[in-house]
């Protein structure tokens, strides 16, 4: 029942999220080509590979991490949701502590 109502919200909201980019990467696009933005602003509408690295080294390891729990949580004798709840959240914390440490490392040795 819940569901009938949440999976056409989150099909809708998607749709309009990636319209909104759409429209914003063709806006920028028309500024940029009839110039009327100076070099400056070029910069900032220029998002360059290396700066998404940190966010898809988190989002990556708080998922494995996650994707991990969930199945040793099911492959326990007894299986509870009680545990593949905790493992989750006990291996999630985990990756974002570690993905802490070398997030700080990697923007450490860049800055030098």
């Amino acid at each position: 029942m819940m569901s009938e109502v949440i999976v056409p919200i989150v099909i809708f909201g998607s749709f309009v999220y990636a319209w909104r980019i759409l429209l914003d990467y063709k806006t920028r696009k028309l500024l940029i080509e009839k110039g009327l933005v100076d070099d400056k602003v070029k910069v900032l509408f220029e998002k360059p590979t290396e700066a998404h690295l940190p966010s898809a080294l988190k989002w990556g390891m708080v998922l494995i991490a996650i994707g991990l729990a969930i199945f040793i949580g099911r492959m326990m004798p007894d299986a509870q949701e009680e545990y593949t709840v905790a493992f989750a959240a006990l291996f999630g914390g985990a990756a974002l502590v570690i993905y802490h440490t070398v997030a700080y490392r990697w923007m450490k040795n860049r800055s030098m």
